[in-house]
């Protein structure tokens, strides 16, 4: 079923035409059987094959999906007159939507679809400001069915309009070679420098951010290859696995796929999704330059080098042998740009790696082959899609109840209108909903409240959304619940808390950017001039804030020189010229007391040295 699946959206999302409610039961139905089949439901069921139960939920929701997509018309006709088998139907589908949820993500996220529920029914026992009259169960289960705002609303329009055709498109580039070769092309050029192993983790992560959209994966993917060559250049275990996270989280962020959230955000607020990935673009590359700034210097901090000229691959010969797999990727961004739509620029893509993967015999893609890629992009589609139902409940609930209208001005009162405040109550939310979710869980649940109370402090829409999104990342890097430092700490073979913690520190810049969307240009939303300063003031900023997370430079900073360089940074994200002028002037400052102090360092040991040997 799931390679069907793929074959049916790339055919529908660019070829065919195909009505609403197939366009969207599909992929609900996807979402909800295949979980139930694949995943266990308890923890003594057989791993081999499906038990009765779970044939008869599948069988269940099967029905209730088909019915749904016979009966949509009929359905929409007898609006507010439903029949009990109208309303039966949605309770079997609202409930394998929830048990979906559970088994693949947990019983976390089930919470999240069952907490609305019981808020919709028992509301009006709660205080009026945050209460409602209260809904009985047939209404619920007739919104969150029935309506476009529900199971059937914008998650199963994204999963099946977005997500799995760029996950298979990155499916088919993985099956081509393009991961390996991102690696080698990294590593033969930054493998000398001082931790270039990590170095080269990061600007892979960079590259295959572009096209495969989720941290877990390039994590798993990359990590058996990057974290043993950072052990070997000398880095802890636990650094190593936390570089690779840290690196790995990037994927999201970065355009054109940025895992799901270009999509939904399309999707919510109706800006096309090349101005998104437009904007989001220089934010995502400074994510990365970051998290190698922070790494270059905790390497020189470790007393580490790169790895020796003889274990390197050579670039020529990497370029050589590996120069066409860039090609659908370069096919992709070129159609965006020239107003195709995602999907057709999608199909091209995939189009064009079937054909470079013939220019190798080891890489050649035959039917058994592509056939496996479009499986495998079923099987990696899995982790969003069970999101799919229990999120439309969610959604569903929270609409119908009205909450989605009256917590914004919640929010903005305890903020005291203040927009800073605002954004850290946000923050605080992102960070506890990210505990047990994943990024784009967070970033939806969060986003439908949020983004109108930022709305009303005068934010511009993509930037509400943005600063939700960047802010929800902490669901994949924060500890205690760290998916992401915690597969890699396995790789590693690490403490995953310390992993977690120290991804943590490399990551910290999520924490920054969202200020700048909210204060400066840096999403382009000003003048030439403004933009232009906006992106250099960043550029600096983050910079500096990155040499101020890892207290090293030429030698371990001083107290005074650490908070002498936060200042600096400070300044730095002030996009204007006296605060750029000022943040330079003490960062030189520090730069010239550092040199110094770094050459009395050499000089004492040159001399104790000396000393030594006369003896």
């Amino acid at each position: 079923m799931m390679g069907s699946v793929a074959i049916f959206y790339l055919w529908a999302a660019t070829l065919g035409v195909v009505s609403l409610q197939y366009f969207r039961g599909i992929a609900v139905l996807y979402s909800l059987v295949v979980p139930v089949l694949l995943y266990k439901g308890w923890r003594r069921a057989r791993d081999d094959a499906p038990s009765l139960i779970d044939l008869l939920l599948a069988f269940a929701a099967a029905a209730g999906v088909i019915y749904w997509m016979i009966e949509h018309e009929a359905m929409a006709y007898r609006a507010g007159d439903y029949t009990l088998l109208d309303v039966s139907m949605g309770i079997v589908v609202t409930v394998v939507a929830i048990e979906a949820a559970r088994r693949v993500l947990g019983m976390d996220m089930a919470l999240c679809a069952i907490i609305p529920i019981l808020y919709a029914v028992f509301g009006h026992y709660l205080p009026y400001i945050i209460g409602h009259r209260g809904y009985t169960i047939r209404r619920v289960v007739e919104y969150v069915y029935l309506t476009s705002d529900g199971i059937f609303g914008i998650m199963a329009e994204v999963l099946a309009s977005f997500i799995i055709p760029f996950v298979a498109f990155g499916a088919f580039l993985e099956r081509a070679g393009v991961a390996k070769f991102f690696v080698d092309i990294s590593l033969a050029g930054l493998g000398r420098i001082a931790g270039g192993p990590a170095q080269a983790s990061v600007v892979s992560s960079a590259l295959m951010g572009t096209i495969s959209g989720s941290p877990i994966a390039e994590t798993v993917t990359k990590g058996p290859i990057t974290i043993p060559l950072m052990k070997r250049a000398g880095f802890p275990p636990h650094i190593a696995g936390a570089v690779e996270a840290a690196a790995s989280t990037g994927a999201a962020i970065m355009p054109p796929v940025m895992g799901a959230g270009a999509f939904v955000m399309s999707e919510m607020t109706g800006i096309p999704y090349l101005e998104i990935i437009k904007v989001a673009a220089i934010p995502g590359i400074l994510y990365f330059l970051s998290v190698g700034v922070m790494i270059y210097f905790e390497a020189r901090k470790l007393g580490l080098r790169g790895l020796p000229p003889d274990e390197l691959p050579h670039p020529g010969e990497i370029w050589r042998r590996g120069w066409y797999l860039l090609l659908p990727i370069v096919i992709l961004i070129t159609m965006l740009v020239a107003g195709y739509s995602p999907q057709m620029a999608v199909l091209y893509g995939i189009g064009f790696t079937i054909i470079v993967s013939w220019f190798r015999k080891e890489t050649r893609m035959g039917l058994q082959q592509i056939w496996q890629a479009l499986v495998d992009t079923g099987k990696n589609c899995l982790f969003v899609a069970a999101l799919t139902g229990a999120v439309g409940v969610l959604i569903g609930v929270l609409s119908l109840t009205g909450i989605v209208i009256r917590f914004p001005y919640i929010l903005v009162e305890l903020a005291g209108q203040n927009l800073l405040i605002t954004i850290a109550l946000i923050a605080v939310a992102t960070f506890v909903l990210g505990l047990p979710l994943p990024i784009t869980a967070t970033y939806l649940i969060v986003a439908v409240v949020g983004v109108p109370a930022l709305l009303k402090l005068g934010v511009p829409v993509l930037s509400a959304h943005l600063i939700i999104f960047w802010l929800s990342l902490d669901s994949n890097i924060t500890p205690p619940v760290a998916m992401g430092p915690f597969a890699a700490a396995a790789i590693a073979q690490a403490d995953p808390m310390k992993t977690g913690w120290s991804c943590f520190r490399f990551a910290k810049i999520i924490y920054v950017m969202p200020l700048l969307f909210a204060y400066t240009h840096i999403l382009l939303t000003g003048t030439l001039a403004q933009n232009i300063w906006a992106v250099a003031s960043a550029t600096l900023g983050t910079f500096l804030i990155s040499i101020v997370g890892t207290g090293f430079f030429y030698v371990r900073t001083t107290i005074i020189e650490w908070l002498l360089l936060a200042a600096a940074a400070m300044l730095a994200f002030v996009p204007s010229l006296a605060t750029g002028i000022a943040a330079l002037v003490i960062f030189g400052a520090v730069f010239l007391r550092q040199r110094k102090r770094a050459g009395t360092l050499v000089r004492g040991t040159t001399q104790g040295s000396a000393e030594v040997a006369s003896k």
